[in-house]
Parts: structure tokens; sequence; C-alpha cells
């Protein structure tokens, strides 16, 4: 079998210095092939320090793995994080480091291969001419792009297209967050390939691009080197780095098989789409028309006695139905499911909230720059969470619109809102039991700025305490800790 994997790094017609590196080696045995590309965030020396620790670290690792797959990896990451965060703490001059990274360790003998992914480096698989990617951008603006609302272009031209949310060396998160390690395995059939790259391609090629290169008949060295040097001629503004690793077996072709003549499988037959061949039956043509009348009589028999007890269970079931859906849903009170179209920037504030994992979420009025116009309910469901505004942002009611501004959910301790304007709502804020703490909040012809729901129980003695609220002249200090995330 020829070599199979190929990674190449290039600082880039911009950068003076490469902050990305890779891993292209056999590991445990020569078993698994491990394939993995390191971004290096934090400036000039910072982020090459974290991305060659994350390097060392993941190959001293996976080197000698044994046991599970999957969990050894995101220990990988986890040891690497926290070499990194060490370090920061020795070095105030790399206080700022971090690293994105994506690696696989691919099985060519099985056929499979396992991934983990934290940040905006990238996984793909090519099968059959398809380029699928695997991995999720822990990224606002990747976020928009992988749940369809962003094009692939308007993403790569996007002004915060860099900014990320998840790093290794960016927050102790790693180590109670599950969900904060993408991680997951896959077949990797003969044929596939599997690209590893920075954003320093993505930014600059797009998917079809890419795909015209990798499908070429050509070398794994030479796919890496024309994505690079496309990336390059195509402005060159980052680091880029790519990795493959093809499974070059032999590609298995299914044959095609011919359908049965009769619709009905008869009991001997194997379910797996092949009809067995049956030697002939040596009846003679009298034989035969004798035997005819015996079997069509049966036939009819049993014909009947089938299309009788279908016709019983089909009334049966339609009773069933028609039942239920009364008793679901009493004469009248049926209601026509609408589907509520948001504008644009209330997507975005809600997406912003949804995909943001730590716990300060900073909104500027440069991405805001006219008042956000309300027509559904945002929705907060984060344990802990300060929103602090940059800026003058209004969340302003639309005309149609009758409910809340805002709903915290009510399993939510801390939520803290910081130089926010609400606008023209019947009621701005609706909580259940959560600490909120509001600075520099302002309510603009609000019925009721706050409402908060307790949930009582019914018919049983209730022993409560419902303290006062205090309104301070000055922005309130929260009483719980809140440490906002760093930023690349």
């Amino acid at each position: 079998m020829a070599e199979n994997y190929f990674g190449l790094t290039d600082t880039g017609k911009v950068r003076t210095n490469n902050e990305d590196t890779f891993i292209t080696q056999k590991v445990m045995g020569n078993r698994m092939v491990l394939a993995a590309v390191i971004d290096g965030v934090g400036g000039y020396n910072g982020g090459e320090v974290a991305a060659d620790i994350a390097k060392t670290v993941i190959i001293d690792r996976l080197s000698g793995l044994q046991g599970e797959i999957i969990p050894g990896m995101i220990d990988a990451f986890k040891l690497a994080s926290k070499q990194i965060s060490d370090r920061k703490l020795e070095d105030k001059e790399l206080e700022s480091m971090a690293c994105v990274a994506t690696m696989a360790l691919v099985d060519l003998e099985n056929n499979q291969f396992f991934y983990a992914h934290v940040g905006d480096t990238r996984l793909y698989l090519l099968r059959d001419t398809s380029l699928v990617k695997i991995s999720k951008d822990h990224s606002f603006v990747g976020f928009l792009e992988d749940s369809g609302r962003l094009t692939e272009d308007a993403a790569m031209n996007h002004p915060k297209r860099n900014e990320i949310n998840k790093a290794l060396g960016f927050t102790s998160q790693i180590d109670t967050d599950e969900s904060f390690i993408e991680t997951g395995q896959s077949p990797f059939l003969p044929g596939d390939m599997l690209l590893l790259c920075s954003d320093g391609l993505t930014d600059l090629v797009d998917k079809n691009g890419i795909l015209d290169i990798i499908t070429q008949n050509t070398s794994l060295q030479d796919k890496a080197a024309k994505l690079i040097a496309t990336a390059n001629a195509n402005g060159g503004r980052d680091n880029v780095t790519v990795v493959l690793v093809q499974n070059d077996k032999t590609q298995q072709r299914q044959q095609a098989t011919m359908p049965a003549s009769s619709p009905i499988k008869r009991n001997d037959e194997m379910d797996d789409g092949i009809t067995p061949v049956r030697p002939k039956q040596q009846h003679t043509e009298p034989e035969l028309k004798h035997k005819a009348p015996m079997g069509q009589n049966k036939n009819s028999g049993l014909t009947l006695i089938l299309g009788f007890l279908c016709l019983v269970f089909l009334s049966s079931t339609i009773w069933l139905f028609l039942t239920n859906q009364k008793e679901a849903t009493p004469l009248g009170q049926a209601v026509p499911v609408v589907q509520k179209m948001r504008n644009a920037d209330e997507v975005k504030l809600q997406d912003a909230i949804d995909a943001f994992k730590g716990d300060t979420l900073v909104l500027s009025d440069t991405s805001f720059k006219q008042p956000i116009i309300i027509t559904d309910t945002l929705h907060i469901d984060q344990d802990t969470l300060y929103v602090r505004v940059k800026g003058n942002i209004t969340l302003q009611r639309d005309t149609a619109y009758k409910g809340p501004a805002l709903s915290i959910a009510t399993d939510s301790k801390v939520v803290i809102l910081d130089n926010l304007k609400f606008k023209d709502f019947s009621t701005g804020i609706e909580l259940g039991n959560t600490g909120l703490f509001l600075k520099n909040t302002q309510f603009i012809n609000c019925k009721l700025p706050v409402q908060r729901k307790y949930d009582l129980p019914d018919s049983k003695p209730v022993n409560a305490d419902f303290p006062a609220t205090k309104v301070n002249p000055q922005p309130a200090k929260p009483q719980t800790p809140v440490k906002p995330n760093g930023a690349r």
C-alpha cells in the first residue's frame, strides 16, 4: 500500500510567522494514522507556543493509546489545554495564547476513523466526488453557516468570521462541559479521503474549489500544494495548513441484481435482495393441469378469509383514529399552526445567545445598528449568563406582538443584563426563581418591566418569603462572580 497520508503548512502572503502546525504519523503500533491540524491563537509568539504544546501532548498521549479511542482523544485535548493554561501562568507575555485543533485517528485496516475537534479548524470527508463537512465551527459565524442562516460566501466575507468561542487553553470549561469537545466516528471506505485544514484555507477557497482540486487524478502531495497555492492566490491572509488521508484500497462496486418477478417474498428466500435459483421440478403437463383446480379452490377460500380480516382491521383502525382525534381536539378549538418569520437582527441575536457557551456575551451596536424589532420572545436557557452591551442596543416591540421581550428559563441561576434597553413592551422580562441583576438597563414605555412567576403546589399550605426588590441608584454588583471569556 502506497503512502496514503500527507500534510503541508504555509505562512501565507500577509503573516510573517506561522502559528499553524500539523501531525501526520502512524501511532498505536502502526495500527492507526494520526492526522491533526492545529492553529495557534494569541499573537506573534503565543500562537506558535500553544500549537507546539498541543502537538507534543497529542502525540505523546496517543502514540501508545490502549483502550477506548475517543476517551483517549478527549483526554489528549484536556491535557493539552491544561499545559497551555499552566504555561500562560508562568509567562505573562503568553497570557492570551490558545489554539484550535482538529484530529483524526484513522483505522485503515477496519475502514473507519475517529475524530475530536475544538475551534474553527475543519474536517471534511470526500466520498464518491461528494465533499461533506464533518466538524462544526465553534464560532458565531460558523454556527450561522452550519445552520443555513448564512451562505458560504457570506460567512467567508463576514467581519467576525475568525472570532471563536472555544479553544484549548481558552477556559477551564473544557473540564466540566462534556459538549466542549466535539467527537465522533464514521466508516472510512475504500476510495474515501479525509481533509483536515485550518481556516486559512476555508476563508479563501470555497467548498467547490476544494472539491475540484482534491478530486483531480494527482498525488496527495500535489493536491495539498495546489490547495495552498490557491489560498495564497486568493489573498493568503492567514497561515494555511492541510492534511490529507486516503483509503487507497480498491473500491468495491456492488453488482446490480435483477428484481424478483413476484412482489411476494417466499419464506425460504434470503432477505438480501437476491433470489436463489431453484432446480426445475419434473412435472409433466398433465400433472400440472390436474392439480390446478384444487390449488385454485384453496387459494380462493384463503383469499376471502384474508380479505375479510383486513377489512375488519382497517375499519377498527379508522374508528380508533377518529375517536382519538375527537378526544385530543375538542370541536371549535382546532388552531392552525402559524410559522412566525423573524427578522434578520432578531434571528442573529437569538442565535448569538443559543450558540454562546461561555459566561459573558458581549454585544456591540456595530453589529446591531438599528433597534432590534422583536416579533417573538427571546429565550435565555443558560445556567449563568452575563450579557454586556457595548454602545446602544434597543429591543423594540413589533406592533403586532403582545408577549414578553425576553424569557429566562426557570432553571437558570444567574442572569445579568448590562446596558440593554427595552421599548414598548407589555412585559419586558419574564422569569421564574432566577437571580436577575440589571446594570444600566432601561425600560421605555413598558407596562410591566419585569414579571416573576413562581410555581407553587396546588391545594397545599405554602410557606414562602417573597423579598422586595430594591432599585439601586448605581448599577447593581453581581453576588455571583462571572468571569468573561477571552477573545481572539
